[in-house]
């Protein structure tokens, strides 16, 4: 390698170590633990040689593939009839020999053997023995890999648990494999070539385009039979494919191939996270709609029930007026007079007492029927006005997953925050105390017993009913009581100009507190209900501000990690180069 692209490669190979940094910290805001430590080794093995990581069953011949490869003469890792690679053993250049002990799993060896000088090796316990210890693998050399190298046993390279192994390199990291068949020397050729084909053909279906598959043997290699061992095939592709100055280059696109997947799985977070967003965003103004469409709704019953009541209103009163009109004439006062003397006739004193009465009677009979008949439809609008809330509240949508690598915090706190509102509105709406709205009404100390031991919506006709029928008699109660006072002492058809005045002016004065007070009242309630039932949306809106805010930052993060890979990218220099 020259060295103005040694100069170049520690340049770009500082900036993927920042850009991995970014990454570490994004993955770490993004609530998953397992891809910040992947970010983690990554950085750390930044600066290693390419890696190889060998997989296989037990007893496939890693341990002695290894030993071969490595050319020392000497057994480096194990090889024994009983599985002995419980540990994973990572191989690197070193002066002088070393093992250091990382843990219990995990040990490094230092050899001052050439090959390791571009290469390190990954040994790792068999594919059907790791399931214990698999974790360990994952998070700190999958990842960080360069090459997998799958040995299989030449006899029966069909076993299950590595072909496993494969699906999950392949599909969560998409690296480089490479495959071994080990012990050749205990088949025939025939037998051989029969097997693999059976690779190839395996890892075709796989998904590997043009997989690569070499037959060695270990023991022929290391008894000097290296023309028959296969073992020069392998080392030509190392030579042609990886050695010779390619290492390094290869090793920081293998990196960067590896971020970008990483960048990849936190970027399907991040849609998917504000996809839940949006449906949020989507729920609570579906919520807003409602209760306003359900609002306007229920005040135009009120406007409906508010005619209805002035037209029975209009047409009792009517009535009375034309009766008191008439009856107020000269010769209908004198007739009265005269009559009362000789006769059990009322007087007009008496007659006017009677026509009030009347206008009491009939005001009463005709607005309470209306009243009933209208109270009864606006309840209805009123209930289901909660009760379209309710529903929606049971179905609003979830997509963000609680068991989803990626925010499964985030996903576990909106369930709580749903299932505390669904709970909150289900008390709300069984509460009595939340329909009466005492603070409307502050007139009415008593509404009515049924009231105090209604529940929730089921009080709404009743606490409308009582208070809007108290309201309506309590007004035209004074209509009564003022016509009355207007009425006493009549006497003469003097004062008859006067009273139908006075009756006119108090009856429309009535009609107009009629009209805007039940209204005012009415809509007041309606538009307080709402509020209330708004209300129980508090922490579900300040949920929806914090995760506004949090996903801002989290994609001008992304973005700018996306995009400083793709330049990296472009200047990455060709391996062969």
């Amino acid at each position: 390698m020259t060295p103005l692209l040694n100069t170049n490669l520690r340049a770009l190979r500082a900036q993927l170590e920042e850009i991995a940094k970014d990454l570490h910290e994004l993955a770490i805001q993004t609530g998953n633990a397992e891809l910040g430590q992947t970010m983690s080794d990554l950085r750390n093995r930044i600066h290693e040689p390419y890696m190889f990581v060998i997989v296989g069953e037990v007893k496939s011949g890693k341990s002695s593939f290894i030993n071969a490869l490595l050319g020392t003469g000497r057994e480096i890792t194990k090889v024994a009839p009983q599985p002995m690679t419980d540990t994973i053993q990572q191989i690197l250049y070193g002066e002088p020999e070393e093992i250091i002990e990382i843990n219990p799993f995990l040990r490094k060896i230092l050899l001052p053997v050439d090959i390791l000088r571009e290469i390190a090796i990954v040994d790792t316990p068999g594919t059907n023995t790791i399931v214990e210890h698999h974790q360990e693998i994952t998070e700190r050399f999958i990842p960080a890999s360069d090459l997998i190298v799958f040995v299989f046993e030449a006899k029966n390279p069909y076993r299950q648990s590595a072909w496993d192994f494969l699906d999950f390199i392949k599909e969560d990291w998409h690296k480089k494999v490479i495959f071994v068949l080990q012990q050749k020397d205990l088949m025939s050729a025939e037998d051989l070539h029969i097997n693999r084909e059976g690779v190839r053909e395996q890892a075709e279906k796989k998904g590997i385009a043009e997989p690569v598959v070499f037959a060695v043997s270990a023991k022929q290699e290391l008894e000097g039979q290296t023309e028959e061992s296969g073992f020069g095939e392998v080392r030509d592709y190392i030579t042609a494919n990886i050695t010779g100055g390619k290492a390094p280059v290869l090793k920081l696109e293998n990196n960067l191939e590896t971020s970008r997947r990483i960048g990849e799985r936190i970027g399907e977070g991040i849609d998917l996270r504000q996809q839940q967003y949006e449906a949020d965003l989507a729920f609570r103004k579906d919520i807003s709609e409602t209760l306003e469409n359900q609002e306007r709704r229920s005040k135009r019953q009120v406007d409906v029930l508010v005619e209805n009541l002035l037209a029975g209103y209009d047409r009792i009163t009517r009535e009375k007026e034309q009766e008191l009109n008439s009856g107020l004439g000269f010769f209908a006062l004198l007739r009265r007079s005269i009559a009362s003397v000789f006769s059990k006739t009322a007087s007009a004193g008496q007659w006017l007492d009677d026509l009030a009465g009347g206008l009491e009677r009939d005001l009463n009979t005709e607005l309470r029927r209306k009243l009933n008949e209208g109270v009864d439809e606006l309840a209805e609008s009123i209930q289901q006005m909660a009760k379209l809330i309710d529903l929606k509240i049971s179905n609003s949508t979830s997509i963000l997953r609680n068991d989803h690598e990626l925010f499964s915090d985030i996903a576990e706190k909106r369930e709580n925050v749903m299932r505390e509102l669904q709970e909150e509105f289900e008390r709300f709406i069984h509460r009595s105390e939340n329909f009466t709205d005492a603070e409307l009404f502050p007139d009415k100390r008593t509404m009515s017993p049924n009231v105090a031991t209604g529940s929730g919506l089921a009080v709404v006709g009743i606490v409308l009913a009582t208070v809007t029928q108290g309201m309506v008699f309590d007004i035209t109660g004074g209509v009564l009581t003022t016509l009355g006072l207007l009425f006493a002492g009549v006497s003469s058809q003097t004062k008859r100009r006067k009273i139908m005045k006075g009756f006119r002016e108090e009856v429309a004065r009535g009609r107009s507190q009629l009209e805007e007070e039940v209204s005012q009242k009415l809509k007041g309630y309606i538009e307080h209900l709402r509020e209330k039932i708004e209300r129980n949306f508090g922490k579900f809106d300040r949920m929806l501000e914090r995760e506004e805010k949090e996903l801002a930052g989290l994609q001008k993060a992304y973005a700018s990690v996306n995009r400083r890979l793709e330049e990296l990218g472009q200047k990455l220099p060709e391996p062969s180069a």
